[in-house]
């Protein structure tokens, strides 16, 4: 593969990548595992074991890595450019990745064109900070820094406070920081998966990291740092995390075995996201920074045509996933309208015993991977050959 010419930084496309690639996998893991949508939930101890949970565990890098790498993308894109234009680009593509969550990702996810079940997952939250983040560039860096940390290390203290209801109130709360299912209207229902409280310390904190890769930055000093920074968020987490302290809303307990101590250890609140959560996810991706930086190769050119094009192959990814579950029930001889998510195929318990071993589940993912490859490939360059067409960074 010839080398891909770009202004961007490579190591960031190579991470953004890598999360990228094994994001699919849990997507593919929610449509072909036995009973997935039924209740085989991989944190489940009583039914779970350490490669089911693994296979989820690895995932969990996937949200707060895209998240933090869009404020350091933010920080990029307008280092150059007067506030005003970076708030509006940030304010206006927040704006469409509300949209599109709602009205695009959920039909792709379901399929349901009465859109019974509307799911407000990363691509709304990613909306929601970038919107935040339009607000509060106007801020000295580090006030915005200040306020990042804050949220991030202090949003846990709000774990107690718990909204009922469909009140404006509650609402906002759900939408902030507990997380709820609701239904609206009959028939229809909503889930604040993501609440955005922390993801916005997340995204703060990404938009300030973005000073160390700037064009006069010393090499040096952003390796120094990366190492510091992630070795410390790792530290920090197993020693709160040891001692039960604070960093999630779920303790950790012994079990009867050693296998399900160490999946209790790591079975971490991601809705949202723990301060626990945000350090074992962040931590090591940073670490990973700092080894990729002077790495060059194969495995590396292939994560790079990903990780330039995420919004693009995250759309993708959805679509070919959910028609792939459709082609495997074809080729089963089921029916195929069981694919067809909306909330009497869902609440009816049709789709108990639906689904493959893990194994196929893995042979599936590499197979979409290798799919969308080359047509991730074309998008990229047809991007890095026609700049001047402003509604690319918007897809």
């Amino acid at each position: 593969m010839p080398s891909i010419k770009s202004n961007r930084i490579e190591s960031i496309d190579v991470l953004r990548g890598l999360v990228m690639v094994i994001m699919a996998l849990d997507h593919v893991r929610d449509y072909f595992h036995i009973n997935a949508f039924t209740g085989n939930y991989p944190e489940n101890l009583e039914s779970t074991n350490i490669i089911l949970f693994g296979t989820r565990f690895i995932t969990h890098y996937c949200a707060p890595v895209f998240v933090f790498l869009a404020g350091t993308s933010a920080f990029l894109y307008g280092q150059n450019k007067p506030k005003k234009e970076l708030s509006k680009f940030l304010i206006t593509r927040g704006l469409w990745l509300i949209f599109v969550e709602i009205f695009i990702n959920n039909f792709l996810w379901w399929f349901d064109v009465n859109f019974g079940f509307i799911n407000l997952q990363v691509i709304w939250a990613i909306g929601l900070c970038m919107i935040v983040l339009g607000l509060i560039v106007y801020l000295p860096k580090r006030i915005i820094l200040a306020l990042g940390l804050l949220i991030v290390f202090g949003h846990n203290t709000l774990d107690g406070i718990i909204k009922e209801g469909d009140s404006i109130s509650s609402i906002l709360w759900y939408i902030l920081h507990q997380g709820q299912f609701l239904s609206f209207s009959e028939g229809h229902y909503v889930s604040f998966s993501y609440p955005i409280l922390p993801w916005i310390g997340v995204i703060v904190l990404g938009y300030c990291f973005g000073e160390f890769y700037k064009k006069d930055a010393s090499k040096a000093l952003r390796k120094k740092w990366l190492l510091y920074i992630g070795i410390s968020a790792i530290v920090f987490f197993f020693t709160l995390r040891g001692f039960n302290f604070y960093a999630d809303l779920v303790p950790w307990t012994i079990q009867d075995t050693s296998e399900k101590t160490v999946i209790s250890f790591f079975n971490l609140t991601k809705y949202p996201p723990s301060l626990a959560y945000i350090l074992i996810t962040l931590g090591p991706a940073l670490l990973f920074l700092y080894f990729i930086e002077t790495i060059k190769n194969t495995a590396t050119n292939f994560l790079l045509v990903f990780g330039r094009v995420p919004f693009f192959y995250y759309m993708l990814h959805i679509f070919f996933i959910h028609v792939a579950a459709i082609i495997g029930l074809l080729l089963t001889g089921k029916d195929w309208k069981l694919m067809i998510l909306d909330n009497e195929t869902m609440n009816s318990g049709i789709l108990q015993g639906y689904g493959y071993p893990l194994f196929t589940v893995y042979l599936i993912w590499i197979i979409i991977i290798l799919a969308l490859y080359p047509i991730c490939k074309t998008y990229m360059h047809y991007k890095t050959n026609n700049k001047d067409k402003w509604w690319l960074s918007y897809l």
